[in-house]
This record gives C-alpha cells, structure tokens and sequence, in this order.
C-alpha cells in the first residue's frame, strides 16, 4: 500500500514486503465464531425447550435403544454415506423426506378447518360456483377471442357477482346433496388428480401421459379412500392427506426417475419410515414404556384448562389457522400486485416519479416498523374506524397482514426484477402486450422468488403476539372459533397466557409444549421457503 510519501505502510507488510494475510484470517475467524456461537446458543435453547415438552428422562431406557438400533443409527448411517459421496442423493433424500412432511402438515391443517370451521356442503358450492364463473368467463373469450378491456371486465364482473352466487345459493340448498366422502373425492381428488395430469403432461410432452396419471391418481385417492374405511378410518381423511402430501410426493419421485437424477437418495424417507414403524411394533411387543411426554396427541386436540395435565392448544392452534387464512388472502394479492405496479407500470421520472421513490422509501421503512405500532393501527383502523368487534378473526388477521404487507412487496419486487429485460424484449419482439407479458414471462420466472420472501413473511406472522394484545385477542378461548367474525386466540398469545401462570407444570411443561407446536409450524415454513428457493436456483 502506498503512501502519499511514496513508502510503503509496514503494519499491513511482513518483512519480505507482502501483503499480509494474518488480518483477513482473523476476521474470518472472528465471523465464524460468532456464527457458530449464535447456532449453538439457540441450538442449545431449542433443545432445553425440547426436553421439557417431551421428557425424555422418562421413558424406559430400552425405549431409546430400540428406536436408536431401527431409526436414529440406520438414518444417520445413510444420510452420512450421501455426504460423503457428494454427489447430490443427501439433497433428494432431504426433498423425498421433507415434501411429505409438509404434506401432511397442511392436510392436517386443512382437515382442521373442515371439522371444525367449514361446512362440506358449502365447500361443495364454493367449488362448483368457481367453476361455473370460469365456463362463463372461457365460453365468452372464445366467442370473442379478442374483446375489449371494459368488455372483459363486465363479464369477469358478472360471473363472479352473479352466476357464482347463483350456483352456490342453488347446491346449498339442494335438498339432497352428496356423501362427505364423495364431495371431498369430488374436489381435492379431482384437483390433485387434474394437477398431475397437467405436470406430467408438461415433463413429458404428452397429453396421454398425463391422461394416464391423472386416472392413475384419482384411481388411487378413491381405491384408498375405500381401502382405509375397512380399518375403520374415515376415508376422506385419506383423500385430502394423500392429496397434499401424496400427490406433490409421487411428482417428485416421477422426476427424479425420470431424469435419473440420484436416485439413491430416494431410499432414505423408506429407512426412516421403516424405522418408525418397525420401533413402534418392538416398543408395544416388548411393552417398553415411552416417555411420559407433554406434548402428545391429547395436547393437540384439548382446549385450554386450569389443569396442566389437561391443557391442550387446539382452539389456539384453529384461530392460527384461520387467521393466517384472512392474513394470505389479504396481504399476497395486494403484495404482489403492488410490487408489480412499482417494477412494471410506475414512471420513473417526473412528479409521479418523484411520488412513487417516495412511496418506495416509505415500503422500506415501513418493514422494520416494530411490531406493536402495526397492534396500535390495527385498533385504530378496524375496530375504531371500521366498527368490527375486537378479538375476532378477521381483525387479527388483516392487522397481522398489514405488518407482513411491506415484507411481501420487497421480496416480490426483488423477485421481479430479478427476471432478465431479454425475456420481456422477446416477448414483445413475438408481438405480446405488456400484460401478456408479465402474465406468461414475469409472473412464472419471479413465482418461485415470490413465494419464497412471502412464506418467510408468514413465517414471521404467525409467531407474532404483540399485535395480538393491542387488538384485544383473547388470552385463553375453550372452544375454536367457527368463523372469521368469532372470538379467537392464537397459539403465541395462548402460550403468553401459560406464562404467566404460577404453576410451576403451566411454565415449564404446558408451555413448552406450546413453544415445540410452534416452532414446528414455523420451521416447516421456512424449510419449504428454502426448497422452493433451493429449486429455483437449480433451475436458473
């Protein structure tokens, strides 16, 4: 380095005139350490919280050796051999085990809302009205293939406002209606079914390839959902299950096949689940105990009560559901349209131009805005102004959603300026408008950036308790909401609530059972966030 009298600056020198490297290691260093610090602290949180919702202490120690000996060594065993290979299978094997898993929580999800929220029959009419509305709106563009603006807009307005009404009046109100099995065979089956034909037609370039799984689907979700009603389990449980998580599974082992792109790796969510039933089956033959755990079947599916050992989480983790319900639905839409309008549409010169920086610089801030202001605006706009009860549903989650709002309209103007300029010059260069453009180009390159800033972004709202206090959620609810206009409580305010009991089992048992719900919940998001981001850059 030189100096301005010419000489070199000795302190950043060794005696032979080199650079020295000795600072930049130890900041390396340094860097690492800190990293490692912070996992290791919250790794070792996770854990404490961990052994005080399941106890593990308490089971029979031949409990641990049986499931050590079938799960833990034979999948560690397999899941080092794919690391060390290095060769890809440990990514597979993680996608094979995980898309499953996700599966299945949101199926289970779903299923919650069914048994307690929606009506069947109204889901049936909810269906059939949409699909209606669209034959309306796809029957008028092939009439006219290319109507005007207004012209388009009158229809799409009228079959939403009055041919979707009509049909979903007229099926409620039918006096005989379907059998719930068939209904949800009818709808999930049928949607799961259409959305694999629809994949692997596309993989595969074949119409009759897709013909041919999506019979082979739908063939599949009603020959199980007959199968498992002859155990005694209601068959429409396995319908909406093998929906979620059996559909989006077998897609995914199809592409690997397919491509032969390691499939070894697919090996490893058999052992697992192999290991899981083959443990269970020692563990009751030979009659070793488990352990005595806090959080089990019972805690998901009780309510709240003055005895620890008959708490359960279930309405608070219902009003999570229906609250993150109205928070997607109203802050996705406005996100990604906002963030459109700023990349696609906004000037960027002139008085609007100037109007829509500063409108960019208030996004910005408006994201690390602490979470208690948005509580406060929440109150003011929704129950003060707008004359909605507080504690509802609906109030926690637009308050919730206009916290998330800023977060999603980054990450999705993020996403779309991400996409190259040289695709949408192609896409004028064919003759597309603006608007098929971002509908054909854009929107499909940025989705999976889009979703993947929006999951995180639910991530962070459903860990979210301050709002939740400011607009007057209830801190303990017996029975789950049945609407979006009821009283509700969600699983960070109930576990508020369990805090602040004296009960030594409420602190340390009932709460960190609550504390494990969540975080499960919350690292399924952020986990599936980084699959979808994972696999976009694999394909980029």
């Amino acid at each position: 380095m030189a100096t301005e009298s010419g000489t070199r600056d000795q302190s950043w020198f060794g005696d032979t005139g080199q650079i020295s490297r000795l600072p930049g290691r130890v900041f390396a260093a340094t860097c690492l350490g800190a990293t490692l610090f912070a996992i290791l602290t919250v790794f070792g949180l996770l854990v404490y919280v961990a052994n005080d919702a399941f106890r593990p202490a308490t089971a029979d120690p031949r409990w641990h050796l049986v499931f050590f000996l079938t799960l833990v060594l034979p999948s560690l065993a397999l899941f080092g051999y794919y690391v060390a290979r290095g060769d890809g299978e440990s990514w597979v094997a993680a996608t094979a085990l995980g898309i499953p898993f996700f599966g299945l929580l949101l199926g289970s999800g779903v299923l919650l809302l069914f048994i307690d929220v929606l009506s069947v029959v109204a889901w049936l009419a909810f269906v059939l009205a949409v699909l209606a509305a669209a034959v309306v709106i796809k029957s008028h563009r092939r009439i006219r293939p290319a109507p005007g603006f207004l012209e388009h807009l009158l229809v799409i307005v009228g079959s939403l406002g009055a041919v979707a009404p009509a049909v979903y009046f007229g099926v409620v109100n039918l006096p005989v209606v379907p059998t719930p099995w068939l209904i949800y065979l009818l709808t999930f089956g049928a949607a799961g079914a259409a959305l694999a034909g629809l994949v692997v037609a596309r993989r595969r370039s074949s119409d009759r390839a897709g013909l041919t799984a999506a019979a082979l689907v739908f063939a599949a979700a009603a020959g199980g959902g007959l199968a498992v009603s002859a155990v005694g389990i209601e068959p429409e449980i396995w319908v909406v299950l093998f929906t979620f998580a059996g559909v989006p599974t077998a897609l995914y082992v199809e592409s690997v096949l397919r491509e032969r792109e390691r499939p070894v790796g697919l090996l490893f969510p058999l052992v697992v689940v192999v290991g899981i039933l083959l443990g269970a089956f020692l563990v009751d033959t030979l009659g070793f105990a488990g352990p005595d755990s806090w959080l089990d079947y019972g805690f998901l599916t009780s309510a709240d009560s003055r005895f620890p050992e008959e708490a359960g989480i279930y309405p608070a983790l219902i009003g999570s559901i229906l609250m993150m319900v109205v928070v997607a639905a109203a802050s996705f839409p406005i996100g990604v349209g906002a963030a459109l309008y700023l990349e696609e549409y906004a000037p960027n010169d002139g008085a609007l131009g100037a109007i829509v920086k500063l409108v960019q610089i208030n996004i910005g801030n408006l994201a690390g805005v602490p979470s208690i202001v948005y509580g406060l605006l929440g109150l003011a706009l929704f129950v003060h102004w707008g004359g909605l009860r507080p504690g509802i549903v609906i109030v926690g989650g637009l308050t919730i959603g206009l916290l998330i709002l800023p977060i999603i309209i980054i990450a999705a103007q993020e996403a779309i300026r991400a996409v190259p300029d040289s695709m949408r010059e192609a896409s004028y260069g064919m003759g597309a408008t603006q608007w098929q453009t971002i509908r054909r180009v854009v929107l499909p390159e940025a989705l999976p950036g889009i979703l993947t800033g929006s999951i995180l972004g639910f991530g962070r709202a459903i860990g979210e308790t301050a709002p939740l206090l400011m607009i007057g959620a209830a801190a303990t609810v017996y029975t789950p909401p049945n609407g979006f206009f009821d009283l509700f409580s969600a699983m960070p305010r109930q576990i508020y609530a369990w805090v602040g009991k004296p009960a030594h089992e409420f602190q340390y048992g009932v709460m960190a059972a609550g504390v494990v719900t969540l975080l499960v919940v919350l690292l399924s998001m952020n986990a599936a966030a980084i699959l979808i981001r994972n696999k976009y850059q694999r394909r980029t």
